[in-house]
Parts: structure tokens; C-alpha cells; sequence
């Protein structure tokens, strides 16, 4: 089974080298990744150098600051240079005449949105209407919608979240157990929230991701994808091949980031 790492962060003044990465990747069996530009950084060329130093094992997500009205012309400029991806806020909107500008645009250079925000903002009718009104848009919600540690029955806003698998252009990230279990690894009572993701999305819209370096500091690399590997319920072995390498080899072009 080839497993594709849907959340890894590298960088030169936050976070770790790639090669902390590949190293993590390597010793656990793990054959590609999708690098998410961490928060702060709209600086996306180290992970383009990436990219091009190791072909056809990594992506980018990149960021741009969307305050800025030239955001749109940035992120066409960071897509020439090939990023397959942008990460935005759910909250995101753009100055100027169009508030879903960046989200438009984004759409129309083919580039996967990325989002990281919490269950209400995913929740909100204001999201639902952006995704309604972007239907070609592939966008992916970021750490189970933003669940946390804080994943109470009866699970009424992240249900309303888990609603938005009704739209076949909306996926959803899984990652280690330790971003919702509020104990320490190893985990004893687990909310059932990645199971009620499966359930919702399907195995072909559900991705893992092991939001690494991050997770170091919880169950570590291995932990992160051994956990869930255990202990999803997949009903076969062709719904796990989907959530830890299938559905991401559907949205990112490995193969083009390989001639770039």
C-alpha cells in the first residue's frame, strides 16, 4: 500500500528541515507528502526547492496573505512556480468588490484549497454558502473540521460539519489520534469523530495526515499513522488504501511535481 502524508510542515525558520521529513517518512514507510506552508509564512519557496530536490515525493500548499487586493495575482504567481495548493481560512474573504476573489481564483488555476478553522466556522451557514457557490473548487477541511479536544456527544456542530460530505467537491483531513483523545498516548477512550467522518465521507473523500512536527509533541510520527491504521473500522482493505494514500493521489499531480 503506497501512504501519501496529507500534513506535513517543513520550513527554514519555523518547523523542520525536509530532510527531519523524509527521515520520519522513510523509517515508516510513508512514499509521499503534501507540505502545508505553516501559518505566518507566505514565503513559498522553500517549499518549492523542495519539491524539486526530491521529484514526485512532495506537494505545496502554499500561503499568500489574503489582505493584501493583489492576493489573487500572488497566488497565480506562486502557481506558475508549481504549487498544487493554497490554504485558506474558512473565515477568508478577499477586499475589494468580490469577497470570494482568492476562493475564485483558486478555482480557476485548478489549485486544491486546504482550510484550517474550528467547527463553528465550518458549521456556519456563511461556509456552506461558499462552498455552494464554488461547486469545481476541490476543497479539503483541515484536523476533522477542527474537532479538537472538546469532542462532546451529542456532537451537534461537528455533525453539522460532517454535513458539508453532501457536496462531492468537499473532503475532509484525518490525523493522529492525539489531536482529539484528551489523554495522553496511548489512547484508552476515543470520541468516535474519525469513524463519524468515515461514515459521512466515504473512504474516497477521507484523507490521513500526520500533521508532523506537531504531533511529535503528541503520540509521535509513528504513532500518528500506526494508531489510526489500527483502529479506524474500515469495512475493507481497499477503504483503508483509499484514506492513507488513494484520495490524496486523486487531488495532487505527484507525477507533474516530478517534471517541474
Amino acid at each position: 500500500m503506497l501512504i501519501v502524508d496529507t500534513h506535513v510542515h517543513t520550513g527554514i525558520r519555523k518547523y523542520e528541515p525536509i530532510e527531519v521529513i523524509l527521515f520520519q517518512m522513510e523509517r515508516n514507510g510513508v512514499g509521499k507528502a503534501v507540505l502545508i506552508q505553516h501559518r505566518g509564512e507566505t514565503d513559498n519557496g522553500y517549499h518549492l526547492e523542495c519539491v524539486r530536490r526530491y521529484p514526485g515525493r512532495f506537494v505545496s500548499v502554499c500561503l499568500v496573505d489574503t489582505d493584501r487586493e493583489d492576493a489573487p495575482e500572488r497566488l497565480a504567481y506562486w502557481a506558475e512556480q508549481g504549487v498544487q495548493g493554497v490554504r485558506l481560512w474558512p473565515t477568508v474573504r478577499s477586499p475589494g468588490s468580490d469577497p470570494l476573489a482568492i476562493w475564485r481564483k483558486a478555482a480557476e488555476l485548478g489549485l486544491v484549497v486546504s482550510s484550517l478553522g474550528r467547527v463553528p466556522e465550518f458549521a456556519s451557514d456563511d461556509f456552506r454558502g461558499l462552498v455552494e457557490a464554488l461547486p469545481d473548487l476541490p476543497l479539503v477541511i483541515e484536523h476533522l473540521g477542527g474537532v479538537g479536544h472538546q469532542p462532546d456527544p451529542p456532537y451537534t456542530a461537528y455533525r453539522k460539519v460532517l454535513g458539508l460530505a453532501r457536496y462531492p467537491n468537499v473532503y475532509m483531513k484525518v490525523g493522529g489520534f492525539g489531536e482529539f483523545c484528551q489523554e495522553p498516548f496511548p489512547f484508552r477512550q476515543i470520541p468516535p469523530v474519525a469513524e463519524m467522518a468515515l461514515d459521512a465521507f466515504g473512504p474516497t473523500r477521507l484523507m490521513w495526515g500526520s500533521d508532523y512536527p506537531p504531533s511529535g509533541r503528541r503520540e509521535g510520527y509513528r504513532n500518528a499513522l500506526q494508531f489510526p491504521l489500527e483502529h479506524i473500522p474500515f469495512r475493507s482493505d481497499a477503504d483503508r488504501e483509499w484514506v492513507f494514500g488513494r484520495t490524496a493521489l486523486s487531488l495532487w499531480r505527484f507525477e507533474e511535481a516530478a517534471r517541474a
